[in-house]
């Protein structure tokens, strides 16, 4: 269990000083196919290009909101990751309208223009393809992104005590109140480093934020995110489990 960490950033730069090579991120959409598997290394970088993107060209400040209207997804973990390092809140689902920045997939796009600030489309197409055209109004993030530097650093220390996650029922929680829920939830789970723990859950809610990423992470652990995993089936289940050596299932 990580017992270093102060904001949720933290448990990724952990991870990453540790062994940066290990998978961390597994990713199915069983609707399409896709599978793309992350080290901490990859994930660390795309995390980095995102706060870079945010923090240099989109000019987020400590405070700001940021809505991601994005399903449970390997590049919506890049995001909210990303969010943690600049030291803004992350608002899964969140009113578009409130926010500063908001993050769309491409069915959510209309709801998207309710923000008055600056847009951001994902394709969310495998490898992180580009849209085939640009949505009016948006930046495509996939071609945003590529150019940014591979190497973060905050203009100012990210406060623990600051807003960092703004849940659809309401609650806002600081950075320091995520690592610590995050870590009960790792031990409510019986995760420890190594653990292996496949997720079924979305993105819109706390059990789903703490089983499809931050309680692997802040365990020492990985995930394998599945979306669409009602699809598989019972028998293709059980194949899943073995062949990625799950060892938690939420």
């Amino acid at each position: 269990m990580n017992d270093t960490a102060a904001i949720p950033a933290d448990f990724l730069r952990s991870a990453l000083a540790a062994d940066p090579g290990r998978p961390l991120l597994t990713y199915y959409d069983d609707a399409t196919g896709e599978r793309v598997e992350l080290s901490v290394a990859t994930l660390a970088n795309w995390v980095a290009k995102t706060a870079n993107l945010l923090q240099d060209d989109l000019g987020v400040q400590p405070g700001d909101r940021v809505a991601l209207l994005l399903p449970a997804h390997w590049q919506t973990a890049a995001w909210l990751l990303a969010c943690f390092a600049v030291g803004v809140t992350a608002a899964p689902g969140g009113d578009p309208a409130a926010a500063d920045v908001v993050v769309s997939g491409p069915e959510t796009l209309e709801a998207a223009r309710a923000c008055s600030g600056e847009r951001i489309a994902m394709a969310l197409r495998p490898l992180g393809g580009r849209f085939p055209a640009v949505p009016d109004g948006f930046a495509d993030y996939a071609v945003e992104v590529p150019g940014q530097g591979d190497r973060f650093s905050p203009y100012a220390p990210v406060d623990p005590e600051a807003d960092a996650l703004a849940l659809p029922d309401g609650s806002v929680l600081s950075g320091a109140q995520v690592v610590a829920r995050a870590r009960e939830e790792a031990a409510a789970l019986g995760l420890g480093p190594g653990s292996r723990l496949l997720s079924g859950d979305g993105y819109g809610d706390w059990p789903g934020l703490a089983t499809g990423l931050l309680a692997p992470l802040a365990a020492g652990g990985s995930v394998v995110l599945c979306r669409h995993l009602d699809r598989l089936g019972d028998a293709g289940l059980e194949r899943r489990l073995e062949a990625e050596r799950v060892t938690h299932q939420a």
